[in-house]
């Protein structure tokens, strides 16, 4: 009798069983189904094609035959069939379903929501024409990358043979007065070509003229499409029309296109000429001489990066008469010069990349568990799909089916994993660091829903891949009798290295997050110098142009001081010019002491109650006083590590030091005060040096007010804001913040990798400990009647439970050992984010050993615990 004739008889039994043997009866309907759809196909009726398709039950070649044919001759349908079969059989497993489709989601979502953030940021160019040609140039001074003159700027626009066009920028802050609260704005002063280096025009108005950028040339400004829309309801006949900025009229000249992205200075809403003097050359105090701008460039077609290098420097070697130099600047140790998009992604490239990697092993060890559903069903399937072979169905077909199911599942996830997405973006972008350069361009746009399309399409292939080929290559016999124990083993082998793996991804990710972690205890061990509680800190901007000299704008920060002072609720306060961990950092200036110490400090410019405020300690001499005024002989107080490194263990209260122009007279030091941490906590000896206001060479514009309450600070903003506009209703104040906040976000990028890394390190550890329940129980499952012969023969119900935790916490034990060598080697990725301990930090791959064995160890006693309770009778009956 045919195999098809056997099959054919044994089917009438079929339809009479239940459970799991149902799912052949389906599949003998399936390729009933694909048998009818031929004879339609060859245009009988619907009725007449199945009573054909039934009388060819007695022909297994002519059946076979007409599916292939349908299969070569309809290749559409037969994949649409396919697909209703696989959503017919994931319908009938919804808890497989259910599981599977989130996993995926989890995966491919994550790595949506990281791939929309590098994206634009590491891969995507920047939002200009050729921005591979726009080069950001910096000067070498004592060894250091510095900004350039404006003097440099205007040699090398003219001797630079490199570049189409040069140039240079610096922050600019102006008040904009009007009827309402008056707002600062932050901006930049540039040159004239600034805008055509970038390659961008204005939508609204003209670009800045050679003309608008001379010596007291025309006050003009640009605006940025925010601030048109914002402050002038983007009104278009504002170009022409005159706006207040410090008590000056501006005429706005133009605005910038809406999709425009300023990449060096995302908050800049405004822009004004330079308007330096190039006839500043011998006044070396001049700002034309400063070292205050930021260059940039437009390199010309065919010129690399080498040989704009090798030009510019080759200027700085030759200098000509037409551009004299001070002897300080004769001998240039030259520049560098660096593309736009290294320049702004330098300082966050290697976090991107720790996150991506982080992704990357989630997603994997996601594919990792829906890969090992897949395969547990398929060792089900054995026997379905041995019938399907027997049906006439080849290698190539049983691949198909499965596949064809596994992208269904993976469209699924993909689809729920947008949402997931979504919500992955929104909170990214709230946690992300402020240095996080185009946050403006973390979207979901078309680039990544093309990313998340190929993601899920090559998850479908290769979560599907392994089960279809132990699908397909199980032997016909064995399988119809579903105790092929080859096919078993197989089974089992390739499941419990994919375990091995999973576990193995999940230390990766928790080691990471463990290092960053004990980094930031590390670091917030370490005391920022001061107190930081209960002290509220706002920033204070005084007009350049309300008060005509120093003078005056000193005694406007002396006048509203005394008006906070009298608050209720106010114990101290006063003024600084630099905030520690504000991100301030552009009062850096070289002191010379009179022992010969030469050294780059931050120059604090405070009133006498800062110390007490900020509850910074003396260890020296005495603090600055109402004594120490205008008249009175110039005072100094130094930071311990600067006093330290400069006088060897001697006093230095007594010693001179000179710090500023060099017609200013020299500084007495008379106290030394503790060390206190100005860029990050993890500063190395900050040096620094304090002086009244008063005495200073110039008058600081921006202050910042620090204030310590008896209580809670927060209820005394809008009094204190109020005490400074008594004195004078146009200063804008900003930044408005208390210290314990600015201390948290000193060490925002790191905290930043922790979340994410820890969150990926959790989702890990949790499918990790899905992925050895799963095995284990499939593994008890199959094992039943094993487990019964045992129990049978006297093996105890401890001797079960440790039989199958030994099976679970052996993978696990492969697991942690290859994880930690893979550890060892990628957490070279997140060297520079550690502070205080190494990437091989013993503690760190104990903890999250020791907590992933303790995990394990739970995921497996709830199939020991079941192997246990099987009752040997009803094991043996089965």
């Amino acid at each position: 009798m045919s195999l098809w004739r056997q099959l054919a008889r044994g089917l009438r039994v079929l339809t009479n069983r239940t459970t799991a043997d149902r799912d052949v009866t389906d599949e003998v309907q399936h390729y009933l189904e694909e048998a009818t759809n031929a004879f339609v196909s060859r245009g009988l009726s619907a009725e007449e094609a199945l009573r054909a398709a039934r009388m060819q039950l007695g022909n297994t070649t002519v059946v076979c035959e007409q599916v292939r044919a349908y299969g070569w001759e309809n290749g559409v349908g037969t994949f649409f069939a396919d697909l209703r079969y696989a959503a017919r059989r994931l319908r009938k497993s919804p808890a497989f379903t259910l599981v599977s489709v989130l996993t995926l989601a989890l995966g491919i979502g994550a790595s949506t929501a990281i791939f929309s953030a590098v994206n634009p940021i590491l891969f995507q160019p920047l939002p200009y024409p050729e921005a591979r040609r726009i080069m950001v140039i910096w000067d070498i001074s004592q060894g250091l990358r510095a900004d350039v003159t404006f003097h440099t700027y205007r040699e090398l626009a003219v001797r630079s043979r490199s570049f189409d066009a040069l140039a240079v920028m610096r922050p600019w802050q102006p008040t904009l007065t009007t009827e309402a609260e008056p707002e600062r704005l932050e901006g930049q002063n540039v040159s004239a070509s600034y805008f055509r280096v970038l390659g961008v025009q204005p939508a609204l108005g003209r670009d800045f003229k050679e003309t608008d950028d001379q010596f007291r040339g025309p006050r003009v400004v640009i605006l940025s499409d925010g601030l048109w829309r914002r402050r002038f309801a983007a009104d278009r006949t504002i170009v022409g029309r005159e706006v207040k900025l410090e008590d000056n009229l501006y005429i706005v000249i133009g605005v910038m296109p809406s999709r425009f992205e300023n990449t060096l200075v995302p908050s800049a809403e405004i822009w004004s000429p330079l308007q330096f003097d190039p006839q500043n050359i011998t006044n070396l105090n001049a700002r034309e001489w400063g070292h205050n701008l930021r260059m940039v460039g437009r390199l010309r077609p065919g010129i690399g990066v080498e040989q704009a290098s090798q030009d510019l420097n080759l200027v700085a070697r030759n200098p000509i008469a037409e551009f004299p130099r001070p002897a300080w600047a004769s001998l240039p140790s030259g520049f560098v010069v660096n593309s736009l998009q290294n320049e702004i992604t330098r300082g966050v490239k290697p976090a991107l990349v720790a996150v991506l990697g982080a992704v990357v092993l989630v997603l994997l060890i996601a594919c990792v568990n829906v890969t090992n559903l897949l395969l547990a069903r398929g060792a089900q399937r054995r026997g379905e799909c041995a019938m399907r072979a027997a049906l006439g169905a080849g290698r190539s077909r049983l691949i198909r089916q499965v596949l064809t199911e596994s992208l269904l599942l993976a469209t699924l996830g993909g689809a729920l994993g947008m949402g997931v997405a979504e919500v992955g973006v929104r909170t990214l972008v709230a946690l992300s660091p402020p240095e996080l350069p185009r946050l403006n361009a973390i979207t979901l746009d078309s680039t990544v829903f093309a990313f998340a399309f190929a993601v899920t399409t090559l998850i479908g292939l290769a979560v599907g891949l392994i089960p279809a080929l132990h699908v397909s290559r199980g032997d016909l016999a064995g399988g119809i009798q579903r105790s092929s124990r080859g096919t078993a083993d197989g089974y089992h082998w390739t499941r419990r290295a994919l375990v091995v793996s999973e576990i193995a991804f999940a230390l990766v990710l928790l080691v990471g997050s463990g290092l960053l972690f004990r980094s930031l205890q590390s670091l917030f061990a370490i005391p920022p110098g001061f107190d930081a509680s209960h002290v509220l800190t706002m920033q204070v901007q005084e007009s350049r142009r309300r008060f005509d000299n120093d003078t005056a704008r000193r005694q406007f920060f002396a006048q509203a001081l005394d008006e906070v002072r009298r608050l209720p609720g106010v114990a101290s306060a006063a003024f600084t010019s630099l905030l520690p961990l504000s991100g301030d950092q552009s009062g850096a200036y070289g002191a010379q002491f009179e022992n010969g110490g030469s050294f780059q400090v931050f120059r604090y410019a405070v009133t006498p109650d800062y110390f007490e405020t900020m509850g910074i300690a003396l260890r020296r001499g005495r603090l600055l006083n109402a004594s120490d005024g205008e008249f009175a002989p110039p005072v100094v107080l130094i930071s311990e590590s600067l006093a330290n490194i400069t006088f060897l263990g001697q006093d230095p209260i007594g010693q001179r030091v000179h710090v500023g122009p060099a017609n200013r007279p020299w500084y007495m030091v008379v106290g030394v005060v503790g060390d206190v941490k100005q860029t990050s906590l993890a500063e190395v000896q900050p040096k620094a040096i304090y002086l009244a206001p008063v005495q200073s060479w110039f008058a600081d514009t921006t202050m910042s007010l620090v204030l310590r309450a008896h209580g809670e600070v927060e209820p005394l903003v809008p009094a204190v804001k109020n005490a400074i506009w008594k004195v004078n209703k146009d200063q804008p104040i900003v930044r408005v913040a208390l210290m314990n906040t600015l201390l948290a976000t000193s060490e925002s990028q790191r905290r930043f990798i922790m979340i994410v890394l820890g969150a990926f390190a959790f989702v890990a550890l949790v499918l990790s400990a899905a992925g050895i329940y799963g095995v284990l129980s499939g593994s008890v499952a199959e094992r039943t009647r094993e487990i019964g012969v045992r129990s049978a023969l006297g093996a105890s119900r401890g001797n079960i439970l440790a039989l199958v935790i030994r099976q679970g916490m052996t993978l696990t034990g492969l697991g942690v050992l290859i994880g930690v060598a893979g550890a060892a080697a990628v957490t070279q990725v997140i060297t520079t984010l550690l502070f205080g301990i190494s990437r091989l930090d013993p503690v760190t791959y104990l903890a999250v050993s020791a907590l992933l064995v303790v995990v394990s160890a739970i995921a497996c006693w709830i199939p020991a615990w079941r192997a246990a309770c099987v009752d040997p009778s009803n094991a043996l009956r089965g």
